[in-house]
């Protein structure tokens, strides 16, 4: 069995967008050891080669810093009327299964990914999409991970193509770009462009309407064949969370 790491390290980036930044304090061994002393443990009771235990304590760190997986109330309070899961009422069946990759690196920045897009992709493989699967879109951007405009260059995901993954069966979905979308200042500039309310966040805008998660900020897609291996997502149970930082793992028998 291979089990190959698709998750970015969570550690302190000083490239990464002010947003992006986390910031983790590491307490060495000798600080546990001064509290024992304090609570009446003489050091000379120590064991021995024992000089304390370390400990670390994240002092920043945003749901959506580094790889994490977006819960349906991170796009809207409701879905179809009724209200939208946080992170920690996610189904677990739904972070696990087979897994399959859509490879979409020859898409230029801003481009948007299309329903014709991942057809295309599908029938040149000779390959279809069952439901439960995990898909995962390969934009190559991820090279560009832990750069200050990692946010802003790449391509993302058409509504329409949300769309149909969702109806296909597929709960779960995962991209290696920053975001699902196309980048958020592109997005921003179009909509002012053309006066047009309906251009902003429209892949991740599908969840007012229809259910489904997907995962940002992938790593390592290179290293999958397009299928027959599993993934496992299973995000931190942050209670009422938009999101949560995941241990994102294909597994190759």
């Amino acid at each position: 069995m291979k089990i190959i790491d698709l998750s970015k390290p969570i550690k302190y980036t000083k490239s990464d967008p002010w947003f992006m930044k986390v910031k983790i304090k590491h307490k060495p061994h000798r600080k546990a050891g001064l509290l024992l002393r304090f609570l009446g443990l003489p050091k000379k009771l120590f064991p021995k080669g024992f000089e304390g235990w370390a400990d670390d304590t994240i002092k920043k760190m945003g749901v959506h810093s580094t790889t994490h997986i977006d819960a349906p109330w991170h796009y809207s309070p409701t879905v179809n009327g009724e209200r939208a899961k946080t992170i920690d009422e996610i189904p677990l069946d739904w972070c696990y299964g087979d897994g399959i990759v859509i490879d979409m690196k020859h898409k230029k920045d801003f481009d948007p990914i299309t329903v014709l897009d991942i057809q295309d992709f599908l029938n040149k493989e000779k390959l279809s999409l069952k439901e439960g699967m995990i898909v995962l879109i390969k934009t190559g951007r991820d090279v560009y991970n832990g750069t200050k405009n990692f946010p802003d260059i790449g391509t993302g995901m058409s509504a329409k193509a949300t769309e149909w993954l969702i109806d296909k069966g597929i709960k779960v979905m995962g991209i290696d770009s920053w975001g699902w979308d196309l980048p958020l200042k592109h997005l921003i500039k179009k909509a002012k462009e053309n006066n047009d309310s309906e251009l902003f966040w429209e892949a991740h805008l599908v969840g007012q309407r229809k259910e489904y998660c997907h995962i940002e900020q992938l790593v390592n897609l290179d290293e999958l064949p397009i299928v027959g291996f599993k993934i496992a997502v299973f995000p931190l149970k942050i209670v009422g969370a938009s999101a949560a930082p995941a241990r994102v793992v294909a597994i190759i028998e």
